[in-house]
């Protein structure tokens, strides 16, 4: 669906004219739930992700599996490869499907590592809602995850969520939305400001950088009156 007003680009080409494929190929999307039709085991729900690789007819080959594996290792998930997805955690069906969208975008397995394109070109990660529901051990494993991958495998990741705390300590930029109207945006540090999330959630808060890692930390207070 294209946007109501202005454009979307990648790499200053507007989306809509590129072809599904090679978008495919440099675009991936984590949703904040998945739910299947069939009963597909770890290895295959990632494998998926290397649909938009293959030609007309054409299944997994050797390579296909080995990024498929090389996403389920960077995901801490090798081990439930064999598993049925349904039996899983929803921490671990989440890494599961990180793992898939990271296949989506791999482009070699050799020496068991997942590379990704390094040309002009950006490839990016899109999340809805990444840690709902999860308990501390998942919410710090899924963003240690995607720290790495921005850091070291230079994949640029978009994450919608409502987790403020999440967002401080993970995102270098911050768009505030509210009723579909940008609020604020720019550098996590001066968009995440007491009065500005105040308006966002009409609740007052306090912003404060957290002892031992260093990162801010958004501190509910109270409700603001409404008259």
């Amino acid at each position: 669906m294209p946007p109501s007003d202005g454009s979307i680009t990648l790499d200053g080409e507007n989306v809509t004219n590129l072809n599904r494929i090679k978008l495919a190929q440099r675009l991936s999307v984590v949703p904040q739930e998945t739910h299947l039709a069939f009963d597909y085991n770890v290895l295959e729900i990632v494998l998926m992700g290397r649909y938009p690789h293959l030609k007309n007819f054409e299944i997994e080959g050797p390579d296909d599996i080995v990024i498929a594996r090389s996403a389920l290792d960077i995901t801490g998930t090798r081990d439930l490869e064999e598993r049925a997805f349904t039996t899983l955690s929803g921490g671990e069906k989440q890494r599961v499907v990180i793992a898939a969208a990271l296949a989506q975008l791999g482009v070699s397995g050799d020496r068991e590592e997942l590379i990704f394109e390094h040309t002009n070109k950006h490839q990016l990660l899109l999340l809805d809602e990444p840690t709902t529901s999860l308990d501390l051990g998942y919410q710090l494993k899924i963003a240690s995850i995607l720290h790495k991958l921005n850091g070291t495998k230079h994949l640029s990741i978009v994450i919608a969520t409502h987790d403020l705390n999440l967002a401080a300590g993970l995102c270098r930029e911050l768009v505030l939305l509210k009723n579909g109207r940008v609020i604020a945006s720019g550098l996590t540090e001066s968009v995440l400001d007491p009065n500005t999330i105040s308006e966002l959630y009409d609740t007052e808060v306090e912003i404060k950088r957290h002892g031992t890692t260093g990162r801010l930390m958004v501190v509910p207070i109270r409700q603001r009156e409404k008259f």
